[in-house]
């Protein structure tokens, strides 16, 4: 039954009794009728006391007062893990926007809570979310997200609770995010039996052990479907780096997989080495040199950089008891030979899934996550 949860262009003309609410710095509750109250005044709102955000009026607005964007961003202390959203349900995250410094892409973490559990399901560096990395900004047009000039940071996964949602942000550089602006868009309505929970982590071999499969998601036990990946890719030699096979061991597969790839090139959409970047609704080449400009072979060389997506929204990776997912690190030798690689890898994966889900793997202090320029 619809209830306002599920939108498309198929259900957008149908009413609904779900309420519309958002979060912002300017309504840390996304309370009703309470949007843009903040004053400049040294004493703190007692909702953003009560949320445990540090006070931070704008001096901008200092002739206009209150109402004019007294509070349209927060700070993120050295450390600490914020809170932006502390909510009770039932309800549905339809929409997050978030800005920040691109040189803090690897350096603050995003996590999200369901239902009050301890353990996040989400938990990955907040540019690796949102398909950027290298502290750069790289324009994506996906459905799921979209990176807009210059740093918008969307994301329209749905993201549905019932009892409650809390949602962090932890600053892991040595230095305060002095500007952090957020929006996170959402709606109070019943939540069916059906409708799973939304699962992103985050993973990195630095180098991968040459001869061994990339771990993409490993450890996921219940029912639920996978629904997409972000890559981050450095060659650390030079070549052709694209052979590799995606894997998806499904309900009890072993030693092998029931769903097998052809070549990373063709998991991502593309075909033959690329030759050239994009950014589509589905899957996406949108960064990187896989030997654009050149003739055969390609021209790619140690340190080269490559981003990839891809989105599984019209064709979901059913599993109903556990899950694992690989892909090989493949070049190709230019004498009629593979050769297995040894590259920087990272990823994140997203998923749904029935509730309570495995442990993730520790996501490793700021040095394992620490991108060397």
């Amino acid at each position: 039954m619809f209830n306002g949860i599920n939108m498309s262009l198929g259900a957008i003309a149908k009413l609904s009794k779900a309420q519309s609410r958002s979060i912002s710095a300017e309504n840390v509750y996304g309370e009703k009728g309470r949007g843009g109250m903040a004053e400049l005044s040294k004493t703190p709102q007692p909702e953003v006391t009560r949320i445990g955000q540090t006070w931070t009026p704008c001096e901008s607005a200092r002739e206009l007062g209150r109402k004019w964007k007294v509070r349209p961003a927060i700070s993120l202390e050295v450390g600490k893990e914020t809170t932006i959203m502390d909510i009770d349900g039932p309800g549905c995250i339809q929409h997050i926007w978030i800005t920040l410094d691109k040189k803090y892409f690897r350096d603050v973490i995003l996590r999200m809570y369901w239902d009050g559990e301890s353990a996040p399901s989400v938990e990955t560096p907040i540019g690796d979310f949102f398909c950027q990395s290298w502290s750069r900004r790289t324009p994506i047009t996906a459905l799921p997200i979209n990176v807009n000039p210059e740093g918008g940071l969307n994301a329209f996964f749905p993201m549905p609770f019932r009892k409650h949602a809390r949602v962090t942000v932890e600053n892991r550089n040595p230095a305060v995010v002095a500007h952090f602006f957020y929006t996170i868009n959402y709606v109070l309505a019943p939540v069916d039996d059906d409708e799973a929970y939304f699962h992103a982590q985050f993973r990195r071999s630095n180098p991968l052990v040459q001869g061994t499969d990339y771990t993409i998601l490993d450890g996921v036990r219940g029912w639920g479907q996978y629904v997409g990946v972000f890559m981050a890719w450095q060659q650390n030699v030079s070549g052709w780096w694209g052979e590799g096979e995606i894997k998806f061991f499904l309900d009890g597969d072993q030693e092998f997989p029931t769903i097998c790839g052809t070549g990373t090139e063709d998991y991502f959409g593309g075909a033959w080495c690329f030759f050239g970047n994009y950014s589509a609704p589905f899957m996406g080449y949108p960064y990187g040199d896989s030997g654009v400009n050149a003739s055969p072979p390609p021209a790619s060389r140690p340190g080269n950089r490559h981003l990839l997506y891809r989105f599984h929204v019209m064709d979901p990776i059913r599993f109903e008891q556990d899950l694992r997912v690989t892909i090989q690190a493949l070049g190709w030798r230019g004498e009629g030979r593979y050769m297995p690689l040894q590259d920087d890898i990272a990823s994140v994966a997203f998923w749904y899934q029935k509730d309570p889900h495995a442990a993730f793997p520790k996501l490793g202090d700021r040095d394992a996550l620490e991108i060397i320029f």
